[in-house]
């Protein structure tokens, strides 16, 4: 007998703790003593705000969500029960590895390694260690970082943000007192993209070496069409690099840039012409490899990405080189495997042009982030985006929020009449420098706010450069505003830890123990 049995809901499921040891008591090093009051105060941040909880029951939803409607018998119905009771521990894990990582700074790999070594940090990440230490791997810890959406994500910071708000959560986390939400300050960065400088011959150069190293990887397999050393391709290619990065050091190196780009299309239409044979053959003989039919597709995919994109690269720096004319930048290809990132116009010093994706921030007074955004397409003004956070920023500090500070790009007609509707007080940069020195004069607030503006900017520094670790590896923009999403998450955790009123411990008893 086969019935239809929905899966059990996360109200029903019951995460039973695993017996861990004791952790030893270290002395002679207080870095570590810091660290690990940190990281309990962390674990009770996360236990009492509730997000942890919320977590588990977003990711069970989106497990149930794949297994909706499955056919089984009702005898697999404990079967489906320990699943998902499985399914919950082990999104308990991946939401603390998550954290840490990003609050150390670990790349995936050097966390799995941390992990392995620290009894501390597979405690805070609830891993088993009785029959054997079992940690996860680098890929394992790949796959944690796109364990819910980025919908979902917003609702667990969303969630933090309100229970640090309540006064009767801030008590149970220990907190002096509740996150105050008044005052907010909003600033704009933009987030590199991990690509090359996007010279244009460089694309170029990307897209031969690319098309050499697959096929190489397709000969290794066994399907073997004839042509030139592949390597004798990377050579002729990483020469012409040399010789064009020499240019602007000669008298004639306009000329002699012409021609070395001459060279350099003539290599790219020899190796495009290899690079379709191998795929027309893979395509259609692909049994020949060890490869399955989907390894082969995945394959074919890299192939067609880049020789879809290579006539119109030749195109892009034949335009700047040979012909002397600029290309829009809206029309530029910045990458071959990067689709949504944008030329940004700084305007700073070494800085003027920057390309990847617009990040806003919304911080409060203590530096803890309110809201984000990585924004997929062109940024349309900091003050359109100001306009449409407002509303979100009234939400999730149950509109106690009363004054918004920012530079001038934030100021527009349209957001100081939105401040004034909603009684928000005005504390962006004025853009006429007459008003904003009257209304310094008139303002000893606005004063105060704008010079704590400029905190807004070492804010963004700690974000970008220490929880994203400089420029994010992910690929792609979802995987890039997840990334970003897990790094603003660990940020507010990190604040809210440090500024945690902890009892401090009774160290009498273990002095005494050392002696």
């Amino acid at each position: 007998m086969t019935l239809k049995i929905s899966l059990p809901t996360c109200s029903s499921i019951q995460i039973q703790e695993t017996l861990r040891p004791a952790l030893p008591v270290v002395f002679g090093c207080k870095d570590y003593r810091d660290q690990k009051q940190l990281i309990e105060r962390i674990d009770l941040v996360l236990k009492k705000s509730g997000i942890e909880q919320l977590f588990v029951r977003l990711s069970l939803e989106e497990h149930e969500a794949g297994s909706a409607g499955a056919t089984i018998t009702e005898k697999d119905r404990a079967q489906v029960a320990k699943q998902c009771s499985k399914h919950a521990k082990r999104s308990e894990q991946v939401l603390r590895c998550n954290v840490l990582r990003s609050i150390l700074g670990e790349s995936f790999r050097g966390m799995s390694k941390r992990l392995a070594e620290c009894p501390l940090f597979r405690q805070f990440c609830k891993l088993d260690e009785l029959e054997m230490v079992r940690v996860p791997s680098k890929s394992t810890l790949q796959d944690y970082e796109k364990w819910l959406s980025q919908e979902k994500m917003k609702r667990v910071l969303d969630a933090l943000t309100l229970a640090l708000g309540d006064a009767e959560k801030a008590a149970e986390m220990e907190l002096k007192e509740a996150l105050a939400m008044e005052v907010a300050y909003v600033d704009t960065t933009c987030l590199k993209a991990n690509i090359h400088f996007p010279v244009d011959w460089v694309l170029m150069r990307d897209a031969i070496r690319s098309l050499i190293k697959t096929i190489t990887t397709i000969r290794r397999h066994d399907l073997k069409k004839r042509m030139p050393e592949p390597s004798s391709f990377i050579k002729e290619i990483n020469s012409l690099c040399i010789a064009m990065g020499t240019t602007h050091r000669k008298s004639d190196g306009k000329k002699q840039k012409k021609k070395n780009l001459r060279l350099m299309k003539r290599l790219s239409n020899t190796v495009k012409g290899h690079a379709k044979r191998y795929r027309d053959a893979l395509d259609q003989e692909w049994e020949k490899t060890d490869w399955t039919r989907k390894q082969a597709d995945m394959m074919l995919r890299h192939l067609d990405n880049i020789l879809d994109q290579l006539p119109e690269a030749i195109r892009q720096a034949h335009e700047r080189i040979i012909g002397e004319r600029q290309v829009r930048s809206e029309e530029k290809i910045l990458s071959l495997y990067e689709k949504e990132i944008h030329v940004i116009n700084r305007g700073k010093q070494g800085a003027q042009v920057e390309f990847g994706n617009t990040l806003l921030i919304a911080e409060e007074a203590s530096g803890y982030i309110l809201a984000h955004e990585l924004l997929e397409k062109q940024s349309p003004g900091d003050a359109k985006l100001l306009l449409k956070h407002c509303s979100n920023l009234q939400e999730v500090t149950k509109h106690r929020l009363s004054a918004i500070g920012g530079d001038r790009k934030f100021s527009s007609i349209a957001t100081n009449k939105l401040l004034a509707k909603e009684k928000i007080y005005n504390a962006l940069c004025p853009v006429d420098p007459r008003e904003l020195s009257k209304r310094i004069k008139e303002e000893q607030r606005l004063k105060i706010m704008l010079k704590r503006r400029a905190q807004s900017e070492g804010r963004i520094g700690i974000l970008k450069n220490v929880f994203l670790q400089g420029t994010p590896k992910a690929k792609g923009y979802k995987n890039r505003a997840m990334q970003v999403s897990w790094a603003v998450l660990a940020h507010n955790l990190w604040i809210v830890a440090r500024k945690a009123s902890w009892k401090e411990a009774e160290l009498a008893p273990l002095v005494a123990l050392a002696a």
